[in-house]
């Protein structure tokens, strides 16, 4: 068998060369995975640190864990971060389990360490049987092309030095110089689902065959080679289909969809980043009436007319009504900010902006989305006009009055914000204070 540490130098050399010129930090567990990519990357000479996160849940021995990363560190004379996690009470107020609360709290700490002490890049132990149950994982919880593409070896600032090595590998290489590392009790348990792949099922398809992890890994470059195949007819699609796009929303085009032979895989190529599950809901979209939507725990996808749009879910924060004092100048709304200001003569109006007589005003003043059965009195038009109708005749879509705020004195609307204002608080002859208000977004 190769040397270890030759190959690796050599992976270094022709596949990641940048990281010889970089400041690394090591996420070190303590097992013998972290370990050995320590051991190589002192080897090979680069310029690294240690971090380690003790996430308090194995007691003793998670403690033991964080003193044993501590003498490597002196043993090496390399700098070393720890970091103590109350991992049981994040997942239970954050309302995750124990695995995905302790990784977001590591890579949470791992981007803050390199935010402040400039590291370029984060490096982890994964290696190619954890490639291997990643895909496994995957496939078996369902997924698409891009569930199967395996773990990247280098995905931004975090890069994965060992992915192309076994688990093999690197057990020999630490058991032949003589290395230290910590065992986790918790690998021995089958009652995670990657440990059950690693224990009864990646055991039996070595068994069957030996090669299982090199034919693995050409199916991987196959896989990756559809994908940017796929990539790039999406990319074309969406040059077509896509209408509009700003902060708040995209808009495509259903007609784009329709022609295709399979609008579903590029519904779900499109869509999938925005948390959505439901591909017969969202494929139902093309042909139903205006005004249906689909919402994932972020998005919602709409069908407005000729179009779907899709745009973030408003929380439930972005839906309380905001109260305005009369000193106030300045208020901060979900998309933007109003500002009320005093002044001698009007000057441009547009959507944005309007001018009213301040004496027929009662504060507070109080900004809210639009409610069933509001009406108004739009400014230039006789009588009162429910904004239901109002927005009609506006031909706005569903997301567009969802976002609609209303500018209101007593329970009156005075302006429907960026849309029209209130015939009853108009300038008139008799007026002596003018205000000025204006929406910025």
């Amino acid at each position: 068998m190769p040397n270890l540490a030759n190959t690796f130098k050599n992976h270094i050399n022709q596949q990641l060369p940048f990281l010889k010129e970089s400041k690394l930090l090591i996420a070190i567990s303590g097992g013998v995975d972290s370990v050995v990519l320590t051991h190589l990357c002192k080897e090979a000479k680069l310029d690294f640190a240690l971090a380690h996160c003790n996430f308090n849940l194995r007691g003793n021995e998670s403690d033991a864990d964080e003193s044993f990363v501590l003498n490597l560190a002196e043993d090496l004379d390399v700098e070393v971060f720890i970091q103590n996690f109350d991992t049981e009470s994040f997942a239970k107020n954050e309302k995750l389990s124990i695995q995905l609360a302790a990784r977001q709290l590591r890579y949470d700490w791992f981007f803050e360490l390199s935010e402040q002490l400039n590291f370029d890049y984060i490096l982890t132990a994964h290696h190619a049987d954890d490639n291997l149950e990643t895909f496994l994982i995957n496939l078996t919880r369902g997924t698409g092309l891009e569930g199967l593409k395996g773990i990247p070896e280098v995905n931004e600032t975090i890069v994965r030095p060992l992915l192309s090595f076994s688990r093999e590998e690197i057990e020999d290489y630490a058991k032949t110089n003589h290395l230290k590392w910590r065992e986790d009790s918790s690998n021995a348990s089958t009652k995670y689902l990657r440990n059950k792949l690693r224990h009864d099922v990646i055991t039996v398809l070595k068994d069957i065959n030996p090669d299982v992890l090199a034919n693995f890994q050409k199916t991987l470059t196959h896989l990756n080679d559809s994908s940017a195949i796929v990539e790039g007819a999406v990319d074309s699609f969406l040059n077509k289909a896509i209408v509009t796009i700003d902060d708040n929303q995209i808009s495509y085009k259903i007609s784009e969809f329709e022609e295709l032979n399979n609008p579903k895989a590029y519904l779900f190529e499109i869509f999938k980043d925005y948390g959505f599950t439901q591909w017969k809901d969202i494929k139902n979209l093309l042909k139903a009436q205006s005004g249906k939507l689909v919402f994932s725990k972020t998005h919602q996808l709409l069908k407005d007319r000729d179009y779907l749009i899709l745009s973030e879910f408003s929380s439930k924060e972005n839906n309380q009504t905001v109260t305005i004092l009369e000193d106030q100048n300045e208020i901060k709304l979900p998309n933007g900010i109003l500002c009320i200001e005093s002044v001698e003569e009007i000057g441009e109006t547009d959507k944005s902006t309007i001018y009213i007589d301040k004496k027929t005003l009662k504060y507070p003043l109080t900004v809210r989305h639009w409610e069933k059965g509001d009406y108004f009195y739009p400014l230039g038009m006789q009588g009162k006009k429910k904004l239901s109708k109002f927005f009609k005749d506006e031909k706005l879509s569903l997301l567009d009055k969802q976002k609609t705020l209303l500018l209101c004195s007593d329970h009156q609307v005075v302006w429907v914000i960026n849309h029209r204002a209130d015939n009853r608080f108009k300038l008139t002859k008799q007026t002596q204070d003018i205000l000025k208000i204006k929406y910025q977004k």
